[in-house]
């Protein structure tokens, strides 16, 4: 769906943003790929990592509108992956993360209504279930503003849909690269915030993937939600360093002991795919008559039963220390 189109991704300069547009360029023949950020100096060093003629780098912030107005001009598709994600940062800032996540989401929508973008894909995260720190009730009003505007769209061929998944391993402030930078620094424990914390990973890939495979699944409206594994803290870890002891430090401000993709309130919304969960909107739209149990690249689901609840605590598919290990050398190198 990428082929010959005019693609921007907003935060393109981070961590999911670069692998996104590396994989753009190594798979797609895009027309046109914009970087749109508001730091000018990792800007500059995609520039110098990535010779592609298709390449263009808009210097903006979501905040400002008319910006993203003057960049969304001749655009087709919408990658939304700009945002504020320090759990503890945002707790003690969270006028910040609403500037960002909420109005930032805001102007997205709307410029990508102005020009009649053919689609947009916002990125979420599983702490946007259930919320119980800002930054995931920010994520929350983000993914309904932007899937609320398939309705504000009138006659416009705009589809807007999100993308929700968990941690992913390696993104900048997660714990892997923390523990791996302690072990390199000589540390003698790792701080550990509770042993029996639970998270959903993927890789960095994985999630590109993800975001371009529902791409093409998606009819507007929807919101995609990988099967992934769940990990403990622990885990996490031992797959780095086995023998390394561990000190508990208590829970950060804003966290939780177990994350949720999938709210057992929106089991009747919700249907089960091969490799995803898909939940529907709970309203209907005036343009978009689909039951949503066929993706639109044909892919068959079913409805999940009604007490239905993903959540990492009761994950059928956990990972151990030395899968996990496995995953993680995979990975490497984490920059894009």
């Amino acid at each position: 769906m990428f082929h010959d189109k005019s693609i921007l991704v907003t935060g393109g300069t981070g961590s999911f943003g670069r692998r996104f547009i590396k994989t753009l360029l190594e798979r797609y023949n895009a027309r046109r790929v914009i970087v749109f950020s508001r730091d000018e100096f990792k800007q500059s060093v995609m520039q110098e990592k990535y010779d592609d003629p298709a390449l263009r780098y808009f210097l903006g912030d979501i905040r400002d509108r008319d910006r993203l107005m003057q960049a969304m001009e001749g655009v087709d598709i919408v990658v939304h992956a700009a945002a504020l994600k320090q759990v503890p940062a945002l707790e003690y800032n969270p006028a910040e993360a609403i500037k960002t996540n909420i109005h930032g989401t805001e102007n997205v929508v709307a410029a990508a209504l102005a020009h009649n973008v053919e689609k947009v894909i916002a990125l979420s995260t599983d702490k946007a279930a259930a919320p119980v720190n800002l930054y995931g009730a920010t994520k929350l009003t983000a993914e309904k503003i932007a899937i609320s505007a398939n309705n504000f769209a009138g006659k416009r061929d705009t589809r807007l849909s999100v993308v929700r998944y968990g941690n992913v391993i390696g993104s900048r402030g997660s714990v892997i690269p923390l523990f791996q930078k302690l072990l390199a620094e000589g540390a003698k424990e790792f701080p550990i915030t509770d042993p029996n914390m639970t998270r959903f990973l993927l890789t960095l890939q994985q999630s590109v993937d993800f975001v371009i495979d529902c791409g093409a699944r998606m009819w507007g409206g929807e919101t995609f939600i990988p099967r992934i594994p769940s990990a403990t803290i622990g885990t996490m870890a031992e797959a780095i360093a086995p023998d390394m002891p561990q000190k508990v430090v208590g829970i950060r401000p804003g966290e939780k002991l177990h994350e949720v993709l999938c709210l057992p309130d929106t089991a009747w919304q919700t249907i089960e795919f091969e490799r995803h969960f898909v939940v529907k909107p709970s309203f209907k739209f005036n343009r978009i008559d689909v039951d949503y149990l066929t993706a639109a690249n044909g892919e068959k689901g079913k409805p999940v039963a009604g007490d239905f609840d993903y959540n990492s605590l009761n994950n059928e598919d956990y990972i151990s220390a030395e899968a996990l290990r496995a995953m993680i050398e995979q990975a490497m190198p984490f920059d894009a």
